[in-house]
């Protein structure tokens, strides 16, 4: 499995905006290239949940219903990272946030957590 790691959580007012990246931990020589990457949340006492997936390529995305429209996932693979731009933040949205991976190209047409390998996770916090 690709180790994975997030940055750029953070504090942020309601309204405001953040974006995360997603890239391979550490001097792996791994590569994101071949492998859809997914984002999850988990908020306290809450059940983690898909929030938006990407396909190898690029050309096929999925996001969830609470976040269509306001937040956008993409990747560069020239640099091995994925992004989420998280736009019109809510209280609701914070949570700590994941980014995750296996050895499939396209993104399942369900978003469960059961994807193989997992980033530590990235606290994001929207203040009312």
């Amino acid at each position: 499995q690709v180790p994975v790691a997030e940055s750029g959580g953070g504090l942020v007012q309601s309204g405001g905006s953040l974006r995360l990246s997603c890239a391979v931990s550490g001097a792996s020589g791994f590569t994101l290239d071949y492998f859809a990457v997914a984002w999850f949340r988990q908020a306290p006492g809450k059940e983690r949940e898909g929030v938006s997936c990407i396909s190898n390529s690029g050309d096929s995305t999925y996001y969830a219903d609470s976040v269509k429209g306001r937040f956008t996932i993409s990747r560069d693979n020239t640099k091995n990272i994925v992004y989420l731009q998280m736009n019109s933040l809510k209280p609701e949205d914070t949570a700590v946030y994941y980014c995750a991976t296996d050895h499939f190209s396209r993104c399942p047409s369900v978003l469960e957590p059961d994807f193989g390998s997992w980033g530590p996770g990235t606290q994001v916090t929207v203040s009312s």
